[in-house]
């Protein structure tokens, strides 16, 4: 295949088809056009009817799936073929047959039918891994099959591996290994450099779960220039699909022209992600909510002060595997409060315990501010400050009581529960607000402080400043702060423009 990634162009109607293929054709060189998503056999005729001349070496790939192999296509498997007919004589040079249709066919018909293209033969397995991988690789090699593709759901990063280690075996056969899921999804962008001869990025529409748009894999990404070489790192947290630490790193990558690529790790079971650092290649990783304190248990070595906060958001994968942490929350923290109000005195309140408040306790007792605890779990909020030097103050109190600032170090607001604020306004008595949650940028929490005229800081500062010092830590280099900031302000700005596009009430029809 000419590219390493395959752009999927799917809609229900041939104009969209068409607006998608024009898209994808300037991105990449290998597209795929699913019929089976057009609404009947007329609709996928016209298209193929308008389908344009692809620029020269460019590969088209035509899929027109069965529901019984997890496809939208509810015809009988004489008009499944006749359609693969018409996209080979209008300029496919691939088309995928899956091998439910494969098993009912007599192989001399497709030779007859479909001659002059390149046939894919894959399996899909929406429910979990098969159990013997070889024997389905055995199956779909056998006929005329130019090349394989094996789909499967991973519940784990140990599924996805036995994908990748198959396609490793067979590389340079032509094999496309696909590990379908949310948690598989960094095993999916890794596959095409363990064999793999591409992976699949939708236009818009995705046709199978755990997949990332063309536009992202490109932009955010760079999986086109993703090599054997190339160093791998991610960030590790459940849920994670709210980060925006990939755009952040990457764009640091990109500034500094460096070939590594960063990645979200949706991770339920530490013990999983760990066994998969060495056969992914990881060399560091971020870690957030809720494993970074539970990370420490697999540390073979840690930064003091990361010790003494008892958690670690920074990983470093050292020579002969081993795991070494650190805590840039600290970092975070300071670089954000500091500028605003003079720390040494100050009274600052922490809602919450948990690592992030931690990371915030621990930064401000350094600076000989006076750290006050308070959390829905009282015990921990006492163990918190017995162990920053703070005082703990309880929920009821809160109201009744003036800080220098309030720290926000809980999830509460964060996207998408961004109705919900851990105080409310009556209870911001203080001069700064700060919230630790930087998605969305402007918190329930900051709007309520902002109507009482409250100095406030957004979530956005410190989540700059942890990840630049990251990036020094895993690359030995200046991060370029300014670029990662862009690139965080830049995916916040499309988010929020999104959401309010959503928001917009739709005209009322006039009346006829």
């Amino acid at each position: 295949m000419r590219d390493k990634i395959c752009g999927v162009v799917a809609a229900t109607d041939e104009r969209s088809m068409l607006r998608q293929l024009r898209v994808a054709m300037r991105s990449t060189g290998t597209v795929e056009l699913r019929l089976d998503w057009l609404r009947d056999g007329a609709e996928i005729s016209r298209f193929l009817m308008r389908l344009p001349s692809a620029p020269r070496g460019t590969i088209l790939l035509a899929t027109c799936r069965r529901r019984e192999a997890g496809g939208k296509f509810a015809g009988p498997i004489a008009e499944q073929l006749a359609h693969l007919t018409e996209a080979v004589a209008a300029g496919c040079l691939w088309y995928d047959l899956e091998i439910e249709t494969v098993r009912q066919c007599p192989p001399e018909l497709l030779r007859v039918l479909l001659a002059g293209a390149r046939q894919f033969t894959s399996a899909h397995f929406f429910h979990g891994m098969p159990k013997n991988l070889q024997r389905v690789a055995g199956e779909l090699s056998r006929g005329r099959s130019d090349a394989i593709k094996i789909a499967a759901h991973c519940n784990s990063l140990a599924d996805a591996r036995q994908l990748l280690a198959l396609a490793r075996k067979r590389k340079g056969k032509n094999i496309v290994a696909v590990p379908m899921g949310d948690v598989a999804l960094p095993a999916r962008l890794l596959a095409i450099r363990h064999g793999s001869a591409f992976t699949y990025a939708p236009v818009e529409n995705a046709t199978a779960p755990g997949q990332i748009s063309l536009a992202e894999i490109k932009g955010v990404y760079r999986l086109d220039r993703l090599t054997s070489r190339t160093q791998v790192y991610g960030v590790i947290g459940d849920p994670i699909v709210h980060s925006l630490s990939p755009h952040m790193q990457n764009a640091g990558f990109q500034a500094r022209r460096l070939d590594a690529v960063y990645l979200p790790f949706l991770v339920h079971d530490l013990r999983d992600f760990v066994a998969s650092i060495e056969p992914l290649g990881i060399r560091g990783f971020s870690v957030t909510l809720p494993h970074k304190e539970k990370i420490m248990q697999h540390l073979d070595g840690c930064d003091p002060l990361a010790a003494k906060i008892g958690a670690v958001n920074t990983v470093v994968v050292r020579a002969g595997g081993k795991l070494y942490g650190y805590n840039t929350d600290y970092v975070g923290v300071l670089r954000s409060l500091e500028r605003r109000i003079p720390l040494r005195g100050s009274r600052v309140l922490i809602i919450g315990a948990g690592g992030a408040a931690r990371a915030v306790a621990f930064a401000l007792a350094q600076s000989g501010a006076i750290p006050c605890i308070s959390a829905r779990k009282p015990e921990r909020a006492k163990s918190l400050a017995r162990a920053a030097g703070g005082e703990t103050i309880t929920w009821t109190k809160i109201r009744h009581e003036f800080f220098d600032a309030i720290v926000n170090a809980t999830p509460v607001g964060m996207h998408p529960n961004i109705a919900s604020s851990p105080l409310e306004a009556r209870e911001l008595n203080c001069r700064l607000v700060f919230d630790t949650i930087y998605r969305p940028r402007i918190t329930k929490l900051l709007r309520l402080a902002k109507r009482r005229g409250i100095e406030t800081v957004s979530g956005v500062e410190m989540f700059v400043a942890q990840g630049t010092a990251q990036f020094e830590i895993w690359t030995g280099e200046r991060a370029p702060a300014a670029a990662m900031r862009r690139a965080v302000l830049r995916a916040l700005d499309r988010e929020e423009a999104s959401a309010a596009q959503l928001k917009k009430p739709t005209k009322p029809r006039a009346a006829r």
